[in-house]
C-alpha cells in the first residue's frame, strides 16, 4: 500500500481510537453520535497534519465521519450511498494513488497562455490531466491550426470532455495514464496537477521533450528548478503559470532530422 494511504488510514484509526475511549469512559457524560463523529473528525484531521499528509486530506478527514453520522440519522436509502460512491469513483478514479485531485483551468488561464505563446502557424500542445477539457476547447477555438490534445485517466471527466469537444476537429482527448504518454512530439506540455508529481513530471519532461520546448505548470512549482518565466493570470485566485524551458541535451530529432526549437511569442499582459 502506498505510504500516503497508510498515513490516511493511520489518521482515521487514531480518530476512532479516541472516540472509542470516550464512548466507554464512565467519567464522562454520554455523547451523541454526531458529537463523537465531530471529535473523530478533528482528531483525524490533526493526525493527518502531524503525519505531514497533503493539506487537502485534512478536510476529508474532518468531514468524513460527521457526514457519515448525518447520513445515518437522516435515514437515506442505501442505494444513494452506492450511487454517490460510483459518481465519486468515476470522477476522481486514481486520485488516492496519484494524489492529484480534479483541478479545472479557467478561461483567464487559457487567454494568458495564448498571449504568451503567440500565434505560430503550427504548434502541438498537450494537457496532462485535462479534466473536462475547458482550457483545451478554448485554445482549440482560438488557434484552430494547432494540434491540441489532452489526456485524462478518470472516466467521467474524460467522457464529458469528449462529448463537449465532439465538433472540434483539431482537438483530441485520450484516456490514458500521464506517465505512459510520450511527450517527445509536443512543443508545449501544460500541467495543473498537485505538488506531489511535479518532480517526476520534470524528470519525464527533460528525458522525452525536445530542447527548447516548454513545460507550463499551473500553480505548482518544480522543487529546486528555476522557472524560465512566471506568468501572472488576472483571475480571482491570482494564478501563476510556471514556465520551464527544456534544456539542451542529447539531440532529439524529428523524423526529417531537424531539431526545431520553439520560441514563444511576445509576452502580453
Amino acid at each position: 500500500m502506498p505510504r500516503h494511504l497508510l498515513k490516511a488510514l493511520a489518521a482515521q484509526v487514531a480518530g476512532f481510537l479516541i472516540i472509542y475511549s470516550l464512548g466507554h469512559s464512565e467519567s464522562l457524560p454520554a455523547m451523541t453520535l454526531i458529537q463523537l463523529a465531530l471529535i473523530q473528525g478533528v482528531v483525524a484531521a490533526s493526525a493527518s497534519a502531524i503525519l505531514l499528509c497533503p493539506k487537502w486530506w485534512a478536510f476529508i478527514h474532518l468531514v468524513f465521519c460527521p457526514a457519515l453520522a448525518l447520513a445515518i440519522q437522516t435515514g437515506i436509502p442505501p442505494w444513494v450511498y452506492g450511487l454517490a460512491f460510483a459518481v465519486l469513483a468515476l470522477t476522481y478514479w486514481s486520485s488516492f494513488r496519484t494524489q492529484v485531485p480534479l483541478y479545472l483551468s479557467n478561461k483567464h488561464t487559457a487567454h494568458r497562455m495564448l498571449a504568451y505563446l503567440g500565434n505560430p502557424a503550427e504548434l502541438k500542445l498537450l494537457d496532462i490531466g485535462s479534466g473536462t477539457g475547458g482550457l483545451l476547447r478554448r485554445i482549440a477555438r482560438l488557434r484552430p491550426a494547432w494540434d491540441v490534445r489532452g489526456i485524462e485517466s478518470a472516466p467521467a471527466p474524460f467522457w464529458i470532455s469528449r462529448w463537449l469537444a465532439r465538433r472540434e476537429a483539431r482537438l483530441t482527448f485520450h484516456r490514458a495514464d500521464l506517465w505512459k504518454m510520450p511527450l517527445g512530439d509536443f512543443d508545449v506540455v501544460y500541467a495543473f496537477l498537485s505538488p506531489v508529481p511535479m518532480p517526476g513530471i520534470w524528470r519525464k519532461a527533460i528525458t522525452e521533450m525536445k530542447p527548447g520546448s516548454l513545460l507550463i505548470s499551473n500553480s505548482f512549482e518544480i522543487p529546486g528548478i528555476q522557472p524560465f518565466e512566471t506568468l501572472l493570470v488576472d483571475d480571482s485566485r491570482h494564478t501563476r503559470l510556471f514556465c520551464y524551458r527544456i534544456p539542451a541535451k542529447h539531440p532529439i530529432r524529428r523524423k526529417n532530422g531537424s531539431i526545431p526549437e520553439f520560441v514563444p511569442g511576445p509576452t502580453a499582459a
